[in-house]
C-alpha cells in the first residue's frame, strides 16, 4: 500500500447501550419541544382509543402526509419513557447508562410494564438504581425487574401508575419499504421522533458490543435515525403499533449512518410475555452443532440448488437429534414446513419452539431429502445453564466487528 492511499475505516457495531435515537430521515425530526406544539398536554386513555382508531383508517399507510405523521407522534409519546440506570463499576465510581423504553399491557399479568433492551439496566443490581421517567415528567423505580441475555430484551415493571400503553403490530406483516418512525431519547434528548423505512428484514450473524453473540437474532434493519440513547425505545408503524425494540446500530462513526436494527415486536413480545409469567424464557434446542462456514461451494458438493440449510457438524449423545437419528453431514433445509436460510435462522426456530414439542425437519442426506421427526427438549441440557442468563456484559461502547465465530450449537 503507498503512502496516498488510504486504509478502509474497520466498520464497527455499536451496541447502543447508552443511548439509541432516532435522528432525521426523510427530513422529519420531532423533538420534545416542538411534539409539545402539537399536543401541550398528555393524552388520556380515552383520548388514546379514538386517535388509534382514526389511524386505522385504510389506506392510511400509503399517506405520508405530516397530519398523519403528527398523529402517530401524538398517539405514542406518552407511551415512551427515557431510562437511566445507575451503578457503582468495580473499578469504582458511579456509571450510567441511558436509554429508552416502551409502555405496554401484557397478557395475563397486571398493571403496566416497560420493555427496554437489557443492556440499558443490566448494570443495576437493584431497582432503586433504575429510573423511568414518563412523558409528563414523572420518575419511578420499576417494582421488579427481568432480563434475557439472548435477545437483549428486559422487562420493568411499573408501580400502580396512570399512563398509556402502547399497542403491539405483528412485526411478521412488516415488508421491507414500509414507513416506520423511532422514538426515544438519543443523547439524552427525550421523545425524540424520526422518520425511516424497513430497509431489510432477518438480519442475522451480528456480533454486537463484544457481548457474545446473541442467541436469537432476527432483527429488522430500518434507515430511521438512531443513536445512543434510543436503545430499548419503540420502532412503530404508521398505525401507531410497535413493530421493534431499537437496539442497535452499524457506525463507523459513533453516529447515525442510515443502518440500525431493532428487535422485531413477535420476538421482543414472546420474551416479554415468557419473562413475566415464568422467570425466565423457555428455549427448546435439538442436540447438533452447526457449521458457520457453511457457503456456497460448499453447498454445491452437497448437490443444493443454491446456498440454503445448515449442515450439521457433530450430533450430541442423549439428544433430541441423537433419537431422531440425525447424522453428520445431514443439511437441515426445513423445520416444520419453513425453509432454513442458514444456521442462525434455524438457532432462532428451534430456541422459540415449545419445549416438548415434535417437529418434522426436512434434511438432505446422501443426495437425498429425508423427513425426520423431532421432539424437542429443554436447551438447559445443552448448555448447563439457566435460560436466563447472568453473567454481566462489558459496558457498551464503540466495539470492533469480528465475524469469527465458534460453531454454534442448537
Amino acid at each position: 500500500m503507498t503512502g496516498c492511499e488510504k486504509r478502509p475505516r474497520r466498520r464497527e457495531w455499536l451496541f447502543a447501550a447508552t443511548m439509541l435515537a432516532t435522528g432525521v430521515a426523510v427530513g422529519l425530526l420531532l423533538d420534545a419541544a416542538s411534539l409539545r406544539q402539537v399536543e401541550a398536554r398528555t393524552l388520556s386513555s380515552e383520548e388514546a382509543v379514538r386517535l388509534s382508531a382514526d389511524l386505522q383508517q385504510p389506506g392510511l399507510a400509503l399517506v405520508t402526509g405530516n397530519d398523519e405523521l403528527a398523529k402517530v407522534a401524538r398517539l405514542m409519546r406518552p407511551s415512551v419513557v427515557h431510562i437511566e440506570s445507575r451503578y457503582t463499576s468495580p473499578r469504582g465510581g458511579t456509571v450510567e447508562e441511558t436509554g429508552s423504553g416502551v409502555i405496554v399491557n401484557l397478557p395475563g399479568a397486571d398493571g403496566l410494564y416497560v420493555v427496554t433492551n437489557r443492556h440499558v439496566i443490566k448494570g443495576s443490581t437493584q431497582t432503586s438504581g433504575i429510573s423511568i421517567q414518563l412523558d409528563d415528567g414523572r420518575f419511578l423505580n420499576p417494582l421488579q425487574v427481568w432480563q434475557d441475555k439472548a435477545t437483549d430484551v428486559a422487562v420493568c415493571k411499573l408501580p400502580d401508575v396512570s399512563a398509556v400503553a402502547a399497542r403491539w403490530a405483528d412485526s411478521d406483516g412488516l415488508e421491507i419499504g414500509h414507513l416506520v418512525l423511532a422514538l426515544g431519547s438519543p443523547f439524552g434528548l427525550s421523545q425524540s421522533v424520526t422518520l425511516g423505512i424497513v430497509s431489510a428484514k432477518g438480519r442475522r450473524s451480528l456480533q454486537l458490543g463484544g457481548t457474545g453473540e446473541m442467541l436469537n437474532q432476527d432483527f429488522i434493519q430500518t434507515d430511521a435515525a438512531i443513536n445512543p440513547g434510543n436503545s430499548g425505545g419503540p420502532l412503530v408503524d404508521l398505525h401507531g403499533r410497535v413493530v421493534g425494540i431499537n437496539t442497535a446500530i452499524a457506525s463507523n462513526s459513533g453516529g447515525n449512518e442510515g443502518i440500525a436494527f431493532s428487535v422485531p415486536s413477535n420476538l421482543a413480545r414472546r420474551v416479554a410475555e415468557a419473562l413475566v409469567k415464568f422467570g425466565k424464557v423457555p428455549r427448546a434446542y435439538l442436540g447438533v452443532k452447526l457449521d458457520p462456514q457453511f457457503n456456497a461451494e460448499t453447498a454445491r458438493k452437497f448437490n443444493l440448488d443454491r446456498l440454503r440449510g445448515a449442515r450439521v457438524l457433530q450430533v450430541y449423545d442423549k439428544t433430541p437429534a441423537a433419537r431422531a437419528a440425525l447424522q453428520l453431514d445431514d443439511v437441515i433445509v426445513e423445520f416444520n414446513g419453513i425453509e432454513i436460510q442458514d444456521e442462525n435462522h434455524l438457532i432462532n426456530l428451534v430456541s422459540l419452539t415449545p419445549i416438548g414439542k415434535q417437529v418434522r425437519l426436512t434434511v438432505l442426506r446422501n443426495g437425498k431429502l429425508t423427513p425426520v421427526n423431532v421432539l424437542l427438549a429443554d436447551r438447559t441440557e445443552l448448555d448447563g445453564q439457566s435460560a436466563l442468563p447472568v453473567e454481566a456484559l462489558p459496558s457498551p461502547a464503540m466495539i470492533p466487528t469480528s465475524f469469527l465465530r465458534k460453531p454454534p450449537d442448537v
